[in-house]
Order: C-alpha cells, then structure tokens, then sequence
C-alpha cells in the first residue's frame, strides 16, 4: 500500500498543523488587541462631552428593548440608525442604565469595531509580514486619528455615519474574502440582505455602498463579457454570473429597504425625516475650499489653531492624508487591470462621498462626520494599494543591494512615523475629561425640585439622561414654542400624561447657544411666576402645564 508524505514546512512541521496553530494564536491577540483599542477610545472619548443627540438614541434603544421594538411614535432625524446604533445601545442600557457614561462606552466599541474590522479588511488574503505591514498601516492611521475637540466628536462620540461603517466593513470582508477563491451563489444574496439592513439605518449607504457596488460589478461584468467576446453572448454573460449579480443585489437592497420602511410606517413604527441634501450654486462649492479641509480633519491632521506638540502631531497626520491620496491614484491607474473587487469599491466610495460633500449643501454648517466614513475605508486602501501585489507589474527573484536599502529606509520611516502617531495619542489621552453638556444645569433643575420641563434641543435630553431620568426636559424647535419632534416621542408633549411647569433659555454664544427666544415664550406662554438665572441657564416657571398652553 502506497503512502503520500505529508507536506512539511522547512521547520520540519506539518504545514497544515502550522496554519492551524496560527489561526488560534490570532483569536487571543485579536481580543487583546480589542480590549486595549476599547480602553484607549473610552477615554479618549470622554475628552468629548454627550450632547442631545447621543442622549436621545440612548432613550431610544432604551425604549426599543422595554416594549417598544417598532419605536412606535418616534421620530428620527435624517439617519435614523434603527437598525444599527439603536439596539446597540438599547442592549448597553440593560447592562448600564441611562447615564451619560453608557453613551461613551457606546462610542468607543463602536470605533474599536471600525478600527477591527478596517485591518482585517486590508490584511486581505495574505499572511505573515505581509499581513503585519498591511494591519500596521491600517492600525496606525486610525488609531490616532481622532483629534481632540471636532475630530473626537466626528470619529468617535458623534451617533451617525462612522457607526454605519461597521457593518459596510463587513460587508467588503465577505465580498473580499470570496472575491480570491470559487464564487458563491449565496455571496449576493447575503450581500443584499446586508445592504438592505444598513440601508434602513443610514441613507448614506446609498452613496458609500449601493452605488460604488453596483457600478464597479457592472464594468467588471461588461469587460468579463468583452473579453470573450468570440463565444456565444449566453455563454459571456453566464461566464459573469457572479458580476452581475452583485451589481442586481445592490439595486435590490434600494427596492428591499424602501418596502421595509414602508411596512415599518404601516405598523406605526419610526417615522424618519425625509430631508434630502441639495446641491450648491455653482458660485458657492467651486470656492468652498473649507468643506475639503474636513477631509484634512478626518484623519487628525487639522493643525489650524494649534501650537506646540498638538501642532506638531497634527502636522504629522498629513502622512495619512498623503498615503490615502496615493492609494487612490495607485487604484484609478489600474482601475481596470485587475485588481479586487473591494479596492475598487473603496476608491469609488471615497470619491464619491468626498465629492457630493463638496458639492451639496451637507458641507454647509455641517461638520466632519458626513464623511467620516472615509477614514476607515481609506485606511484599509492605503494599506491594500501600497503594499499589495497586484499593484506590482513584476516580481524579481532578486533583491538589489539599492532596492534593500530603499525598503530599509522606508521601513524605518514607517516606525517613526507610528511611534510619533502614539506619542500623539498618548498626549490626546493626558488631557482631562469633559463633562456631558449641561451637567451643571441638570444639578441645579434637580436641587429645586424641577422634574418636567422644556428647552431648546441641545439642552434637553442631555439632562434628562445627565440626571438619569429624575429631570425630564423636552425639546422645543428653534424660534418655536411648538413639539420639535425630531430623535423625539410624540408621547413626551401629550399634556394629559405630563406636567411640564419650567423652561430654559440658554443665553450663551457657543455653538448650541441662542435656540429659544424669550419674547416668544413670553408671548405664548404668558409671563411666568418666577424666573432663575444660573450661569448662562434662565430658568422660567410657571404655575400651570406648559404641555397644554404650547401644544400645537
């Protein structure tokens, strides 16, 4: 009887027993390299206070997980995260409450995910230094990539788009790791269920995944079909099964989440604002150079303001900012010569999400985080189109004693380079904590005994969850007396099932500052019976419920 040897490494170990080995060592270093993400990002986040808007997608998720699945009487903003961030942070509450520590645990696994998932995306197919290279450079250009102040709040606090970067990662690891081997009839279909799952989440993912998908399937499905183009049109086309129906899977998952947003609507679940952004005058996004800079930001490379070591560290970052403009061009030169899948959705993604900024009214007032999804995605290419092999025409057997010096060289500079974004860091992470907007106003409501009131939205919901729940303030629109029914529950203006007896005004003039004005309260309301100041805060109270005087 004939025996076959066993494949052996040069070691003299089974090759097979090798992989297998490699593949357990790399489950405790992922969850340790997870644990230690998580813990830089939850402090790093607490250099950002909680405003409203992450107060009030904690009351959701609240609500969801306590009876209220559909979030029935909700309304979103623009991006209602419902599938996404919600449960997320509804699960959270289970384990931590409503208090404003939650949303900031919340936050950084929600980056550490984003982070994970970004360098196991550019590790890609290969293995040993390779893989290293490719996940040091991915790892350091979002590690220290949020900057303190706007780069903390788009990257790692903010409740919007970084969050639907995750599952979009997700998504291009399936298509990444079965792009390289046979295709899948279920690889589509997985796909669009996917992509209709985030799709309900985010409207965004309309630019970010549904279109960079489905154009980059169809020009590989229509050069695949060209290139054989001497046999019978239904022996091409089948020939690009797998094309084709990727790019039908992204236009499905438009079809798909439009039903279930409708069913959702049907069953009086959430209700989402349907705001759609415009496009600038001609006149206005050809000058509107600032909107580009907020890519600059992305990467934590904003140096405009600063002094010292946070000017040096931000000047440093422009080398992220300078890999990902290579990586791009490196993909739009071999756009189509074979390179995967992914790289090329990436590319497109990126484009197009930094040109629509550029030229939409979204770049108008709005901050970083409408393109923060840029940053992990274009982390993941830089690493893949720089130190992939499908970049590189040729390999040589050999290594010139130039070439080995370059690569040397090129080695040491990256270690410096990621030594001085960890210096970055960790000065980022020396800096104090800031406490949640309004903290010292949900002190003084609850000292005086104030339990249902209203405010201007940035004041809200922050002292509600401030407070945890013991202060209850409601949101009013800007220069309104009226419900403002935005990431808010219709069931908090019913005057039937609330007393609501005070107002605050804030008199500040820093960016959540100026919401009511006190004439129009007055006017509507009628003179209150007594009326506090406490630092910026003007506090209002009556002897009446407000819910029922202001509903409209």
């Amino acid at each position: 009887m004939q025996h076959t040897a066993a494949q052996t490494s040069p070691a003299g170990e089974p090759a097979t027993d090798r992989k297998t080995w490699r593949r357990w060592a790399a489950v405790p270093a992922i969850v340790v390299t997870a644990a230690a993400l998580f813990a830089v990002y939850l402090k790093l986040s607490g250099t950002s206070p909680m405003n409203s808007d992450s107060a009030n997608v904690l009351l959701m998720g609240w609500d969801m997980l306590h009876g209220n699945p559909l979030l029935h009487g909700w309304y979103a903003s623009d991006v209602s995260v419902y599938t996404t961030e919600v449960p997320q942070y509804g699960l959270l509450t289970l384990f931590l409450g409503v208090h404003p520590e939650t949303t900031h645990v919340a936050a950084a696994m929600t980056y550490t995910l984003a982070t994970l998932l970004a360098m196991l995306l550019a590790r890609g197919g290969t293995s040993g230094r390779s893989a290293l290279l490719r996940m040091a450079i991915t790892g350091g250009i979002l590690v220290a990539a949020p900057q303190l102040s706007a780069g903390v709040y788009a990257l790692v606090m903010v409740v919007d788009h970084i969050g639907t970067s995750v599952p979009l990662l997700i998504i291009w690891l399936l298509l990444d790791r079965f792009d390289r081997s046979a295709p899948h009839w279920w690889v589509p279909v997985l796909t669009m269920i996917l992509l209709t799952w985030v799709l309900i989440a985010d409207p965004v993912v309309l630019v970010m995944g549904v279109a960079p998908l489905a154009l980059v399937s169809g020009i590989r499905f229509i050069q695949g079909v060209w290139a054989r183009r001497g046999s019978r049109w239904t022996q091409r086309v089948r020939a690009q099964w797998y094309d084709l129906a990727l790019a039908c899977s992204a236009g499905a998952a438009v079809l798909w989440a439009r039903l279930a947003e409708r069913l959702l609507r049907a069953l009086g679940g959430i209700s989402v604002d349907p705001y759609v952004f415009g496009l600038k005058p001609w006149n206005e996004w050809r000058n509107d150079i600032l909107a580009l800079w907020r890519v600059v930001q992305i990467y934590g490379a904003d140096y405009r303001g600063l002094t010292g070591a946070a000017f040096a560290f931000a000047v440093l970052h422009l080398v992220s900012v300078a890999l990902v403009c290579w990586a791009m061009l490196r993909v739009a030169r071999r756009f189509l010569s074979g390179i995967p899948l992914v790289d090329q959705v990436l590319a497109v993604a990126i484009g197009l999400n930094v040109v629509l900024y550029a030229i939409s009214d979204a770049s108008i007032g709005g901050g970083a985080h409408e393109i923060a999804i840029i940053a992990p995605f274009g982390a993941a290419l830089a690493a893949r189109a720089l130190a992939g092999p499908a970049y590189r025409p040729g390999q040589r057997r050999t290594v010139s004693v130039s070439a080995f010096r370059l690569r040397l060289a090129g080695l040491a500079a990256g270690v410096l380079l990621l030594g001085g974004y960890l210096a970055g860091l960790g000065y980022e992470l020396t800096q104090p904590a800031a406490p949640p907007d309004n903290a010292a106003l949900a002190s003084w409501l609850a000292a005086h005994h104030l339990k249902y009131g209203l405010a201007g939205y940035w004041q809200a919901s922050s002292v509600t969850v401030d407070s945890g729940g013991q202060v209850v303030v409601r949101a009013l629109p800007p220069h309104s007396t009226q419900p403002y029914l935005w990431l808010a529950k219709a069931s908090w203006y019913d005057p039937a099932s609330h007393w609501a007896n005070f107002i605050v005004i804030d008199t500040q003039t820093t960016r959540f500052a100026t919401w009511l004005p006190r004439a129009a309260i007055e006017k509507d309301a009628g003179p209150p019976a007594r009326t506090y100041r406490t630092g910026p805060y003007i506090i209002m109270i009556w002897d009446k419920n407000l819910l029922a005087s202001l509903a409209g």
